[in-house]
């Protein structure tokens, strides 16, 4: 599979999630999670949602002619995989009173990837202007 082919395919589904995560939260699990979690929740989606759309603008606007767009991709797909769900996963065990603690360190390395995925994306716009 190709990086454009994955950008726009891992958009999509992104897209799609973040709107059916969005509903289950706001109607199914608003009186299940305390607010503190259903905001966590809530923030997952909205992360998921950002970088569904750039996943699909980049897929349609990159060039992916180096290892950088690629590398652009990855960090965003595996950042939004690691950052949101682990969210999702950590708010939805906590309402069950099974809070699945091993996940606590794998939301800030998703968050490391996203950050990532924005620093190269500027370094290939700045690369472009020298």
């Amino acid at each position: 599979m190709g990086t454009i082919f994955m950008a726009q395919l891992m958009g999509a589904l992104f897209g799609l999630l973040a709107v059916v995560f969005g509903a289950f939260g706001a109607h199914a699990l608003k009186k299940k999670l305390t607010p503190e979690l259903l905001h966590s929740f809530e923030t997952g989606v909205k992360y998921q949602m950002y970088h569904a759309i750039v996943l699909l603008v980049l897929g349609f606007n990159l060039g992916f002619d180096n290892a950088l767009d690629a590398a652009i991709v990855n960090c965003f797909i595996f950042g939004t995989l690691l950052f949101s769900f682990s969210i999702y996963a950590l708010c939805l065990s906590a309402a069950k009173g099974e809070k699945l603690r091993f996940l606590g360190p794998v939301t800030p390395i998703g968050g490391l990837l996203l950050v990532a995925g924005w620093g190269l994306l500027l370094y290939s716009f700045v690369a472009n202007l020298i």
